[in-house]
C-alpha cells in the first residue's frame, strides 16, 4: 500500500506549515536562534530543563529555567512532530519520512538512528522515552515500533490487516495477496501519541484517528483497545422472515436516536444487515456455496440484506443525519466471484458474520474522532484531546473513556494535568483549564498571555509544578505554579507579534 504524502496530524495545523517561506541564512547553524520556527512538540526533563522540537529540524533547549534558549544542530530540515528525553537526558526526537534522532545530554547534540519505518518512508508522530534505553515510538499506518536497548535495534509492533479485518476489502489485489501470503500490509490509521507512566508503573497508552485507544499494563509488550461511551443507543431493528418493510413504530424510534447524534459531529453511524439462519439457508444457497462458491446463487439473500439496510439508511438521512456520517457494514459482496479463486471460503465467512437469531438491522454509534494528545496523571486518571473541541476522560486506566463538554470547534492539539490545573490548547490561541482533574473546562480569565496563533503541545516536569507550552512562531509559555499562571519566555520581547496578560 501506498500514500500521497498525508501528514495526519492535523489538516489546521498543516495549513499553519504551509504558510512558511523557505529560510536562508547562513547564521541558521549557530547555536543562537535567529529564527523562531514552528514548534510542535516540547519535553519537560525537571524543572530546569526543557527540549522543544518542530519546524525545519529545530531543536531549543533550556537549562535554566526558560531564561535562555539555545539551537541544537539535529543534521536534517525535516519536521520533527516529537521529541521525549528523560532524567538522565537520553532521549528520542521523531518527524517526517521515519526521521528518528537520538540524543545522550539532554537535547544539546543529536546524531540520527536507523528504524524500521525508514525505508517505508512513515511518518512518526509521537514517541516517548521510558528509560535511557527504553522507548516506544507511533505514527502513520499504524506505526508502534519498540526498543530496549538505545535504538539499536527496534521491534516493530504496527497494526496489520488480516483477510478478516474490515480494510481487507478495500486492498487492492497486490496487497490481499500478500496478506494471504502471511506477509505485513499495515494498517492505514495514523497513531499520534504514546505516553507511559515513569516506572515502576507498567502502564502505557496510544491514542490516533478513528477514535484508535489502546492501553497496556506490561510497558508495552500486550495491547488493549480502549472504548468511549456512547452515548446513544438503539436496539437491534428486528425484522421477519423476509420481510424488508421497516416494522412499525421503528421510523420514530431512529428518529429520536438520530436526534441525540446530530449535535455531536465527531459520531457517525453504521448500518449493518443481518439475517436468520434459516434465511441464509434458503435464500443464501448457503450448503451449495460451501461446496462450490462457483456454482451458488446467494442473490435473493443479498437483495434481502440490501433492502434492509437501504429502508434504514432512507429514515436516517431523512432524519438529517448527512450521508458522508453514515456508513454501511457488511453490505453484500455481489463481486464475490472476484474472491473466491483465491479464498474459497471467502461467502462461507460472509454468512458467518450476518448470521444472528433472528433477522434485522443493526444501528450502532461509530466512535471514529481524531484524538491527538493523551496524558496521564496517574494510574486512573487520564484525558485526550482532539479535533472539533473533543476532550475524552478517564477513571478507569483507559479502558473506558467519555466525552467532556468543552462548547467549541477549535481542534485541542495536546493536554496535561499538572500540580493544580489541567489544561487544554489548541488552534487559534484556544486554552482551555480545568481545576477539578478534567471534570468541567473553562477558559481561563486571568494569568494567561492572550494567545492568537496554535499551541501545538503541553507539557510539566515530574511532579507536576513547571510546565510549558509550545506553538506557532516559537512561541513558548512558561507556569512555575503547576499550570495556575503563565508567562511567555520564547520568543523574546522585543521580537513578539503581540501579546500581553489577560
Amino acid at each position: 500500500m501506498s500514500r500521497i504524502a498525508p501528514v495526519a496530524l492535523a489538516i489546521a495545523l498543516l495549513a499553519a506549515l504551509g504558510c512558511h517561506e523557505i529560510h536562508f541564512d547562513p547564521d541558521r547553524h549557530s547555536a543562537a536562534i535567529d529564527i523562531y520556527d514552528d514548534l510542535f512538540a516540547v519535553s519537560v526533563v525537571s524543572d530546569r530543563h526543557a527540549v522543544a522540537a518542530g519546524y525545519w529540524g529545530s531543536i531549543y533547549v533550556t537549562e535554566d529555567g526558560g531564561l535562555t534558549w539555545s539551537r541544537s544542530q539535529t543534521g536534517t530540515n525535516r519536521l520533527i512532530y516529537d521529541v521525549s528525553v528523560e532524567k538522565s537526558g537520553k532521549g528520542w526526537a521523531v518527524g517526517q519520512v521515519g526521521t528518528l534522532l537520538r540524543t545522550e545530554d539532554g537535547g544539546k547534540t543529536w546524531t540520527s538512528q536507523a528504524n524500521p519505518k525508514e525505508q517505508e518512508g512513515s511518518h512518526l508522530f509521537g514517541v516517548h522515552a521510558i528509560d535511557g534505553n527504553t522507548a516506544w515510538i507511533v505514527g502513520e499506518w499504524g506505526t508502534r515500533v519498540f526498543t530496549s536497548d538505545g535504538g539499536k535495534t527496534w521491534q516493530d509492533f504496527s497494526l496489520t490487516i488480516s483477510e478478516t479485518h474490515p480494510q481487507f476489502v478495500w486492498l487492492d489485489p497486490a496487497a490481499q495477496e500478500k496478506v494471504r501470503k502471511g506477509e505485513n500490509v499495515f494498517e492505514d490509521v495514523g497513531l499520534n501519541d504514546v505516553t507511559c507512566l515513569p516506572p515502576p508503573s507498567q502502564r502505557c497508552w496510544i491514542a490516533g484517528e478513528f477514535g484508535y485507544i489502546f492501553v497496556s499494563d506490561t510497558l508495552g509488550q500486550s495491547w488493549e483497545r480502549g472504548e468511549i461511551e456512547r452515548g446513544a443507543e438503539i436496539e437491534p431493528i428486528p425484522f421477519g422472515h423476509n420481510q424488508i418493510e421497516l416494522p412499525p413504530g421503528y421510523e420514530e424510534k431512529l428518529e429520536a436516536f438520530i436526534a441525540q447524534i446530530l449535535p455531536k459531529e465527531h459520531l457517525k453511524v453504521s448500518i449493518a444487515p443481518v439475517a436468520s439462519a434459516r434465511e441464509i439457508g434458503e435464500f443464501g444457497d448457503a450448503g451449495a456455496c460451501a461446496r462450490n462458491p462457483h456454482d451458488c446463487n446467494p442473490t435473493p439473500l443479498f437483495e434481502i440484506l440490501e433492502a434492509r439496510a437501504t429502508e434504514v439508511r432512507t429514515v436516517i438521512e431523512a432524519a438529517g443525519l448527512l450521508s458522508d456520517r453514515i456508513s454501511m457494514r457488511g453490505s453484500p459482496p455481489w463481486d464475490f466471484e472476484d474472491f473466491v479463486d483465491d479464498d474459497p471460503e471467502f461467502l462461507t465467512r460472509y454468512f458467518e458474520d450476518r448470521t444472528v437469531a433472528s433477522g434485522g438491522v443493526v444501528v450502532l454509534v461509530e466512535q471514529t474522532p481524531y484524538l491527538y494528545s493523551v496524558g496521564f496523571h496517574d494510574d486512573q486518571l487520564g484525558l485526550i484531546s482532539g479535533l472539533g473541541g473533543l476532550l475524552l476522560r478517564t477513571e478507569d486506566g483507559g479502558r473506558l473513556w467519555s466525552y467532556q463538554e468543552t462548547g467549541r470547534k477549535q481542534a485541542l492539539f495536546g493536554v496535561r494535568i499538572g500540580e493544580r490545573h489541567a489544561i487544554t490548547v489548541g488552534e487559534k490561541g484556544f486554552v482551555l483549564t480545568s481545576t477539578d482533574q478534567g471534570r468541567s473546562w473553562v477558559v481561563p480569565k486571568k494569568g494567561f498571555p492572550s494567545i492568537f496563533t496554535y499551541m501545538r503541545d503541553v507539557a510539566f516536569a515530574p511532579g507536576g509544578k513547571t510546565g510549558y507550552i509550545v506553538g506557532q512562531t516559537g512561541m513558548v509559555l512558561r507556569s512555575e505554579d503547576g499550570g495556575e499562571t503563565w508567562t511567555q519566555v520564547l520568543p523574546p520581547p522585543e521580537q513578539r507579534r503581540g501579546g500581553g496578560l489577560i
